[in-house]
């Protein structure tokens, strides 16, 4: 076609229906993001609950995880440079206030230029392990549908229902175009009109209007 041996034609996309994005609910997040108690619990234990934490803060895959080290980490500047990601560009992200409080205590229990999420020799953590731990912890947690994925999906349905900037999740989810944040924004759709009453500008105004005609009269 582009050399010109036969005519244009276009082929259409074959139309399908997505799949649910499956999330952590609140009651889920708050179960799971409790501090288990350091003097009873094993590091595996509180190794996940970092990772958990991690995770809902950044949308981090489970490869850039496992590949994550302690200089990584820019407390300074309050930024964590990624040293693994799914393009091979490197990336930079913030580092949130509660985050940052998690990772300094976690890290006074590692070596100072080892892996962030260590096996328990200190060496790097397989993608397997670190997926059986989140779903252990889970599950015993009470938290049964569960899985690393989920946090991502999680991160990003929290960023789009708490009025992130689109543009900003791309970045932070490290997407080479808006594709996936569109799905992302589809898929919530349900969730966007949650109180979309109380965030719409008309019904804003109208409220406004009808409390000025009120003190009018």
């Amino acid at each position: 076609m582009r050399l010109g041996y036969c005519d244009d034609f276009k082929i259409s996309d074959v139309k399908f229906d997505k799949e649910p994005i499956e999330t952590y609910t609140d009651e889920e997040i708050r179960l799971l993001l409790v501090k288990p108690d350091l003097k009873k619990c094993r590091f595996s234990e509180y190794r996940t609950w970092v990772a958990c934490n991690f995770m809902l803060a950044t949308g981090a895959r489970l490869s850039t995880l496992i590949e994550m080290k302690i200089p990584d980490l820019d407390f300074e500047n309050d930024l964590i440079k990624y040293r693994h990601t799914k393009n091979r560009k490197r990336q930079v992200v913030p580092m949130s206030i509660s985050l940052k409080r998690v990772l300094m205590e976690y890290i006074t229990y590692l070596p100072p230029d080892g892996y962030l999420f260590p096996n328990s020799w200190g060496e790097q953590l397989s993608r397997v392990t670190m997926t059986h731990s989140v779903q252990h912890y889970a599950q015993r947690r009470g938290v049964l549908k569960t899985g690393v994925h989920r946090w991502r999906h999680t991160f990003a349905k929290k960023w789009i229902l708490s009025g992130g900037d689109p543009f900003r999740l791309q970045k932070m989810l490290g997407h080479s175009d808006m594709t996936i944040v569109k799905n992302y924004v589809e898929m919530f759709t349900e969730d966007l009109q949650r109180d979309f009453d109380t965030f719409n500008p008309l019904e804003t105004m109208q409220s406004t209007v009808r409390k000025h005609l009120t003190v009018r009269h």
